[in-house]
């Protein structure tokens, strides 16, 4: 049991989680006919939840529990991995990479997450409202933009052969690349 365990604390090579992921999209299509995607979610539970008249709302979002379902999981598989799987030892993080995020003035390289960015003091910095929540307001417009997320076009549709879902992972990757190498430097060097 304790090598299980020692192997969950451990990242898993991507010849392994690449066909684990791969393979439930045609598990998915051959057993239930179903599309796999996780930005859908918020409108089911936005439509099961809210009071609202909104014609984007009022559909038979029942059909679709089988989606909340699977958010769920997802976001109780990250707690269970975040508070029982987590490795002792801290992050190691390649000397070169190191340096160059320092140069950004991300100091804390212990964690999976630096605390320079991802903790309650750094969201009321300027610095943390445009990573955070401009972030975040920008990924939820353009799912919705894109009528899709990174999961359902870049694993759903793809496999399906969809060319707008080409199109969306090629800007996915193009829009990633120029975030993270000009957007990112100039806002963490606020």
């Amino acid at each position: 049991m304790e090598s299980l365990i020692n192997a969950l604390r451990e990242p898993w090579p991507w010849y392994l989680t690449g066909p684990l992921v791969g393979l439930m999209i045609p598990l998915l299509l051959i057993t239930c006919n179903r599309q796999f995607g996780i930005s859908s979610s918020l409108r089911h539970v936005c439509a099961a939840l809210l009071p609202t008249k909104a014609a984007y709302f009022h559909y038979e979002w029942k059909k679709d529990v089988w989606n909340l379902v699977i958010a769920l999981g997802v976001m109780i598989g990250g707690f269970i991995a975040a508070h029982y799987f987590m490795p002792a030892e801290p992050v190691q993080v390649n000397p070169a990479t190191a340096a160059h995020l320092r140069s950004l003035n991300i100091r804390d390289l212990t964690h999976l997450q630096p605390a320079d960015l991802y903790s309650w003091h750094a969201l009321m910095t300027v610095r943390g409202i445009i990573i955070i929540l401009g972030g975040g307001f920008l990924v939820g417009f353009g799912t919705r933009y894109g009528n899709g997320c990174t999961s359902g076009h870049g694993l759903m549709g793809l496999s399906l052969e969809s060319k707008a879902s080409l199109a969306a992972v090629i800007a996915f990757y193009a829009g990633g690349i120029f975030a993270a190498n000009v957007l990112l430097p100039f806002i963490l060097r606020m």
